[in-house]
């Protein structure tokens, strides 16, 4: 047979078969007087248990060292291997679809996608149209969408986002937007913010106070000259707070 011949018998293309030439996994046959390659039953056998072996998943690397095992033990190994491995992204899926649909049940939002953890969160928290409080949320999509977040952490914010009282403080903090930053609200502004968060909330904070180099800067950097102030001054009681 020649190359196209046997690339149709076994539903391969010819590049792929000189392909498997190139990297050694299928020998050189012997070539006929005018040059053509002259391909045996014996090689068809062999490109079809490549191919099978190939659209289970195996790499060329594995599928030339079950090829190179007479009595299969390697093969054996390989299949379970990669066995082992599609059930893992089989249960992966099977999670990702999962969230995926609680995703669906949510309701349309600026901040989504989020998990279903921080979608309840968010449900507890009162109505406002405060910026700052809009500014929380989004920080908060941050936070559950990166490392820095968990369980835990999203559940001890639940207890202060649900709190009432909280739209008051965004409001304080709302009308510092025009303010100088010696305005003389935005000590107390920020005490009061301080004696709102849940005393478990400090044992989650890095004992530097740094998430990531740059961090603390970008987000000053979202507020006005008074606001940044008083976040300022928040971020650093948190730091004291949590080394105490």
């Amino acid at each position: 047979m020649r190359i196209g011949e046997i690339a149709a018998l076994v539903g391969l293309t010819t590049r792929a078969i000189r392909h498997y030439h190139h990297v050694g996994l299928l020998p050189e046959p012997q070539r006929r007087p005018n040059g053509y390659r002259a391909y045996s039953v014996r090689d068809a056998i062999l490109l079809a248990r490549v191919r099978r072996l190939t659209e289970l998943g195996l790499g060329l690397d594995e599928v030339r060292d079950a090829l190179a095992d007479d009595a299969g033990r390697e093969l054996t190994e390989i299949l379970e291997e990669l066995d082992a491995d599609l059930a893992r992204q089989e249960a992966d899926i099977r999670e990702r679809r999962c969230r995926l649909g609680a995703l669906f049940a949510q309701p349309p939002s600026a901040t989504g996608p989020v998990s279903p953890a921080l979608a309840a969160l968010l449900a507890q928290a009162p109505r406002t149209d405060s910026p700052s409080a809009a500014k929380d949320r989004e920080y908060l999509t941050l936070l559950d969408a990166t490392s820095t977040g968990d369980q835990e952490t999203l559940a001890l914010l639940g207890t202060l986002v649900g709190d009432p009282a909280i739209v008051e403080l965004y409001e304080r903090l709302d009308a510092l937007a025009e303010a100088p930053t010696d305005d003389p609200r935005i000590a107390s502004l920020a005490a009061d913010l301080m004696a709102a968060v849940p005393e478990e909330l400090f044992a989650a904070i890095p004992e530097d106070g740094v998430v990531v180099a740059g961090f603390k800067e970008a987000l000053l950097a979202e507020y006005t000259p008074a606001q940044a102030e008083v976040v300022g001054l928040l971020m650093e009681a948190f730091v004291e707070r949590g080394r105490g």
